[in-house]
């Protein structure tokens, strides 16, 4: 078992080239942080899940944020699979099921998210620029309608990556995802990494100016007022930086490693060294593209205040119904005694 674990022997996409590939890290300590993720995000994500619905729809902000809501706990979901699967505490077949279902609806939720993301952005740009104003795209029924629309295209973008996974499944062939794929389902795999890396940095690139332009008006506004209070200025303005910040820092990583370590499993001349060192890369900023969905909670904590409303009020219950407790065990003892 240990020989197995320190030092697996995976074929290239012809089956000719052997690859040694130390296999410690991806199956220990990977499996072990995806954990600690995965318990965290269940905890964090089902308690928004708890205050969001208790919070109507009733603008594009809580739309927004009740989809992201949504896309993060179906990416939490899909954790298990990957834990069980790089672990190998499950049979050959699951990462068969890892590579063709879980791990492609892992990264369509991931870009859902980050185009929901981008969203938000959007709509506190405008809620900035035209507090008052009442655009048809400020209507919680056009945001309904963007957020459908995102999950469907993401939906048919990724659905040819499940079906052109096809090839035989042997416990060979399934220790490398790409192996699964016919020559098609290589190309469009090739594809879907730079329509995702336009995605990602056309959102980032959106939500910088978005959030410049913020933050210009929140400054502009205080000087205009001579706010002498200069602790609120710089905690609106963390407040302003953090989602860019949480999204650049999650997410940029991952973006830069992906396109040459999709490079190196579409092309089969790929040095066999190269081609391990780009998958630590890109699992090493898997991992931490995968926090975001630990980190968003905080993003509603710290920009909606209906949620933070309704969280305080949850704990001010909590709190409330212990005291009563407390207060009948007491009265229960003073009768008895």
């Amino acid at each position: 078992t240990l020989e197995i674990m320190n030092a697996t022997v995976t074929k290239g996409f012809n089956g000719s080239e052997q690859c040694p590939r130390d296999t410690r890290i991806a199956q220990l300590v990977f499996p072990a942080i995806y954990t600690i993720v995965f318990l965290t995000s269940i905890s964090l994500n089902t308690l928004a899940l708890w205050v969001f619905i208790h919070i109507p729809s009733s603008s594009t902000f809580i739309v927004y944020l009740k989809s992201t809501l949504v896309a993060d706990l179906v990416m939490t979901l899909m954790l298990p699979f990957k834990i069980l699967s790089d672990s190998h505490l499950g049979p050959w077949q699951l990462r068969a099921f890892v590579c063709r279902f879980s791990a492609v609806i892992f990264y369509e939720t991931m870009y859902v998210g980050i185009i929901l993301l981008g969203l938000i952005a959007f709509d506190r740009f405008l809620k900035i620029i035209r507090p008052f104003g009442k655009f048809f795209v400020q209507k919680p029924t056009f945001a309904k309608t963007v957020s459908t629309f995102v999950w469907f295209l993401l939906f048919l973008i990724s659905l040819p990556n499940m079906i052109l996974s096809n090839q035989k499944m042997t416990p060979s062939t399934v220790k490398k995802c790409a192996s699964l794929k016919s020559p098609l389902g290589l190309k469009w795999h090739q594809a879907v990494n730079y329509i995702s890396q336009f995605i990602f940095w056309t959102v980032f690139a959106l939500m910088l100016l978005f959030y410049v332009v913020i933050a210009k008006k929140v400054y502009d506004s205080y000087r205009k007022s001579k706010s002498k209070d200069s602790k609120n200025n710089k905690k609106l303005e963390g407040k302003v930086f953090i989602v860019v910040a949480v999204f650049f820092l999650c997410f940029a990583p991952f973006h830069f490693a992906r396109v040459p370590y999709t490079q190196s499993q579409t092309n089969s001349k790929t040095n066999c060294r190269l081609q391990h060192q780009l998958f630590i890369a890109k699992e090493t900023t898997l991992l931490l593209a995968a926090t975001n969905i630990c980190m968003d909670p905080l993003i509603y904590i710290f920009l909606c205040k209906n949620f933070t409303r309704r969280l305080l009020c949850r704990r001010g219950r909590k709190t409330t119904a212990s005291n009563q407790d407390n207060h009948t065990s007491q009265t229960d003892n003073i009768t008895l005694n």
